[in-house]
């Protein structure tokens, strides 16, 4: 399959240069050339495959021949290799739990899968790769680690000082080797800025070959479709019809590929778009202006994105026609005291523990559902990722995991950038493989 770029459908690229480019010569993220319809055969084994073999099922029509399908079928069972459980949280409202990974956040999915594609399409590569990542909170710990030890790419992990939880700080401070820390004075907008502008840099390009992990990178963003299928699986399994799915929004590209999992055929009925005060999409959806705005801060900071990039992926999917958009996903923005009430509600009448991206989650659910319907929130990050926020509204520890405990233990490490360009350049190249 070809991938074309969003700013020009005609500009096509094979999927390596793709994976290993991150943006199109035109700075356009990648499409798929065509979104298929999954057969009647996938949907009758569907209850019995597990993760990773539903990986392989969705994802092969994108990513085979080009990797042979005996290796790919390897890939996604090794990438996909961990619990996400659909739990019953009250009558109405599920959580599919996207954090039993190992940094214990759902991008554990897409950079697992975005390591090990990219580590195939760099095997005989004539240079080595250097990934650039801004991060907001769980991205960078989870492309850190997916990528940790990975020979010939080199990793650099772009984070707002003090914006981010000490715990996710410390999940990609702490490890060294390939993997280099660098705190932007500025926001998580100033750092997307800097990466971009670095694509954009062709002297800077020329020196070295730059590629992206955040979910601007099509391998980093696909893989996200496969949980939406196992999801469903399981609440049809449960019982459940009338499927509403909502998901927490920040760079969207994790709607994006709830959207492309819809468009393969997963029936579900409509999707919301649950954002923190960082409402641009809200605002578009309502009124079909889009008007991006500078990052707002809150404790829900995986989600303060003021621009979102993969945006344009959705539009370009329903080729820009709202009606066709607001047919399947609404969108609702949701304060900071109403994060705070939800987690304190939850908790005290349902016993189940939210983090602040989730508690936007079901609020939106809580707020939106329908007579008949169920509803589906995407529980994006453990709650001991937040417990500076979390343990004082319920007034209790959150249980840490250990594999979280290990990384509180870790030294922090890290380069300071401000937010001028040709500083964070320098920084690259001092530090580059």
């Amino acid at each position: 399959m070809l991938f074309y770029s969003t700013n020009n459908k005609e500009l096509k690229s094979d999927l390596k240069q793709a994976v290993i480019h991150g943006l199109a010569a035109d700075k356009g993220l990648f499409m798929p050339e065509s979104i298929p319809v999954l057969p009647d055969s996938f949907w009758d084994e569907l209850p019995r495959l597990s993760l990773g073999e539903i990986g392989f099922e969705t994802l092969k029509y994108f990513f085979c021949p080009e990797i042979p399908e005996d290796e790919f079928r390897q890939l996604t069972n090794e990438a996909f290799n961990f619990p996400v459980p659909v739990v019953p949280v009250s009558s109405n409202i599920s959580a599919l739990e996207l954090f039993h990974g190992p940094t214990l956040a759902f991008k554990d999915i897409g950079a697992r899968f975005l390591a090990r594609v990219m580590a195939r399409f760099t095997r005989d590569y004539e240079r080595d790769i250097n990934v650039l990542v801004a991060t907001s909170g769980d991205t960078g710990s989870a492309v850190a680690n997916g990528f940790l030890g990975v020979k010939g790419v080199n990793v650099f992990v772009l984070y707002p000082k003090g914006l981010v939880s000490d715990v996710q700080e410390k999940q990609f401070t702490t490890l060294g080797q390939n993997i280099t820390a660098i705190e932007v004075d500025g926001t998580f907008d100033d750092c997307q800025r800097l990466v971009k502008t670095a694509f954009m840099d062709d002297g800077l390009k020329q020196q070295l070959t730059l590629t992206s992990a955040n979910s601007i990178n099509l391998a980093r963003f696909l893989p996200q479709m496969v949980y939406y299928f196992f999801a469903y699986a399981q609440a049809v399994e449960q019982g459940h019809k009338e499927l509403v799915v909502c998901v927490p929004s920040g760079n969207f590209g994790n709607l994006t590929a709830g959207l492309i999992a819809h468009r393969m055929g997963l029936p579900v009925k409509r999707f919301i778009a649950a954002t923190n005060i960082n409402d641009v999409v809200p605002k578009y959806l309502a009124s079909g202006h889009y008007q991006a705005a500078p990052g707002i801060a809150t404790p829900a900071n995986a989600m303060d994105v003021g621009d979102p990039s993969n945006f344009i992926r959705i539009q370009k999917l329903f080729q820009h026609d709202l009606n066709r958009i607001t047919e399947v996903m609404t969108g609702l923005s949701v304060n900071n005291d109403a994060i705070f009430s939800t987690i304190r509600d939850v908790f005290d009448s349902e016993a189940y523990v939210l983090d602040p991206h989730g508690a936007i989650a079901y609020y939106a659910l809580d707020n939106c559902l329908e007579q008949g319907e169920h509803g589906i929130f995407l529980a994006t990050a453990h709650p001991a990722k937040f417990p500076e926020t979390v343990e004082k509204i319920i007034e209790r520890r959150v249980e840490q995991p250990d594999r979280l405990k290990a990384f509180l233990n870790g030294e922090k490490k890290v380069e300071n950038s401000s937010g001028l360009y040709e500083e964070f350049k320098q920084v690259i190249l001092d530090n580059a493989l």
